[in-house]
């Protein structure tokens, strides 16, 4: 940190991120020299053949170019290790050195060309100097590849452009975390942001809610990464250093207290009744996400069950559910929840960009129409998630502020309209009149049935929901205070997806940078921020 600025433009790698690769090149080069000495001296009496006068003296320029290579990476390496993270001043040679370094791969490559185009020809020598020259050939082009795939690699797609970066000098600490883009490379940043995800969740469709999703996602990405100067070095460094720190903090406080205040008769006797439910409900949670989850709690026989209701025909049953051609999602979800199939109003494994599989289900045992939600388990499901900025929702009650996660609020919305438009809710209460309504889901899942929950309130009063894992960030604090007497939610132990929100991503972000930039010690060498 800062990137480097190399031919007018910065590079997603920093002056102090070249001791580990500088050190493993060195090595191979070392080698490589030591062989070729040695080829030389055991066989410079062989090279009295016809070309032998060439290929002998591309050994010798071979060998000098290499000695000069070595020193230059030496010199890298040396500098590299100079400094801290945030004070790159000792490293300010480091450009030099790299042009110096990127100039000897023109000789590399043309010495590289010679020894194969000479070796084409059918040098009539000993075998044993034919085959060292052609590893000496191999060994060039190789190392030339992998030059150019770490060029690649390291590239900056805005490093052509001028961020208002603040200095990362050791008296300019607390800059690092107020730096701000302008609109142009906002936008900049934004579009090249929207092309990564576009590449990675190619296969989640092209339709408006996907492209939707795109741009969401990459104004959530450019807004978090493309307005400090940090390298992905630098985040995994901070991240290794803040966890060193909560570490020691937890050591020195030692093991939490938990101060509670014991519960009177019916308090307690309501506590064992909502676990009773949460521990019932969640069955039907993890129906909703089909045979992977259920093969993956049950590695030994779930295989077996769920692979023998694929191939049973359940011709009359096929319409019953949606985007379940093999019949292996229903048959998993038979077995998790212990129901019939006559007690299933709908399943849908309909599955695109807000749009989430959902089931209803008669639960007998505890009288109620239960929906569930499937929360996050493809490519469309994660661009819901990413889809994280805040909406508006259009309720019938007297909330001042109806904002929600947008993606999780299209999501509800749809299996809302699913619900109510399409009557299976309808039919469900048909069958059942007295039941009671009881929404479940859990992660993405648990966020949509919490939503969904809410716009059915004033239609069904004693609509309950248990959400498992809910995603932070769902609700503004007014549905919140308006959601607490009918939504339980329940989270077990460091569980991330409660705790992931942009609010806590920013927080995460200034807590790295404050972490980095009161770091005394070099990032790479001897791996000391691990230690």
């Amino acid at each position: 940190m800062p990137g480097m600025v190399l031919f007018g433009r910065r590079w997603a790698i920093a002056s102090d991120d070249l001791v580990f690769p500088g050190i493993f090149e060195l090595f191979l080069r070392v080698l490589w020299w030591i062989g070729i000495l040695s080829l030389y001296l055991l066989h410079r009496g062989k090279l009295d053949c016809a070309g032998g006068v060439l290929l002998s003296s591309y050994l010798i320029v071979l060998m000098v170019l290499l000695a000069v290579i070595i020193c230059t990476v030496s010199a890298i390496v040396c500098v590299s290790m100079k400094g801290t993270i945030c004070n790159p001043g000792p490293r300010k040679s480091m450009s030099k050195l790299l042009y110096v370094r990127l100039a000897l791969f023109l000789p590399e490559l043309v010495w590289a060309s010679l020894g194969a185009a000479w070796i084409a020809d059918g040098v009539q020598c000993d075998q044993a100097v034919v085959n060292g020259i052609i590893a000496t050939v191999v060994v060039s082009w190789v190392i030339i590849a992998s030059t150019v795939v770490t060029i690649v690699i390291v590239f900056d797609p805005l490093g052509g452009k001028t961020p208002p970066y603040p200095s990362a000098g050791p008296g300019h600490r607390d800059s690092l975390e107020s730096s701000q883009l302008p609109s142009g490379l906002k936008a900049a940043a934004t579009g090249v942001w929207e092309t990564r995800v576009k590449v990675l969740c190619c296969c989640a469709g092209n339709d408006d809610h996907a492209r939707a999703a795109f741009s969401s996602s990459a104004e959530l990405f450019s807004a978090y990464f493309s307005d400090t100067d940090l390298v992905p070095s630098d985040i995994a460094a901070g991240l290794a250093l803040l966890h060193q720190q909560q570490d020691n903090i937890g050591n020195s406080q030692g093991p939490d207290q938990v101060i509670s205040h014991p519960p009177g008769p019916s308090q307690e006797a309501d506590l064992d009744a909502e676990l009773e439910n949460c521990h019932h409900y969640m069955q039907f949670a993890a129906a909703a996400y089909g045979w992977p989850l259920y093969v993956y709690r049950n590695p030994f026989t779930g295989l077996c069950r769920v692979g023998g209701d694929c191939c049973r025909n359940r011709a009359p049953e096929y319409d019953l559910v949606g985007g379940d051609q093999f019949n292996c999602h229903f048959g998993s979800i038979l077995h998790t929840t212990g129901l019939q199939y006559r007690d299933f109003i709908h399943v849908s494994f309909h599955d695109k960009v807000y749009e989430l599989p959902f089931l209803v289900a008669l639960d007998h045992r505890k009288e109620s129409v239960v929906v569930a939600v499937r929360g996050t388990m493809s490519l469309q499901d994660i661009l819901t998630d990413l889809s994280a900025e805040s909406e508006t929702l259009i309720l019938e009650c007297e909330v001042q502020d109806c904002s929600a996660h947008k993606g999780i609020a299209q999501a509800a919305r749809y299996v809302y309209g699913r619900l109510v438009n399409h009557g299976i809710l309808s039919q469900a209460f048909s069958i059942a009149p007295e039941y009671r309504l009881v929404i479940v889901g859990h992660s993405l899942g648990a966020g949509a049935a919490a939503l969904l929950a809410i716009m059915l309130r004033n239609s069904y009063p004693q609509v309950r929901c248990y959400a498992f894992s809910p995603p932070r960030g769902l609700l503004s604090k007014s549905l919140y205070e308006y959601s607490k007497s009918f939504i339980v939610s329940l989270v077990l132990g460091k569980d991330v997806i409660p705790r992931l929100s942009v609010t806590n991503l920013e927080d995460l972000k200034k807590r790295i940078l404050r972490v980095i930039a009161h770091c005394n010690k070099p990032k790479d060498p001897a791996a000391r921020l691990l230690v």
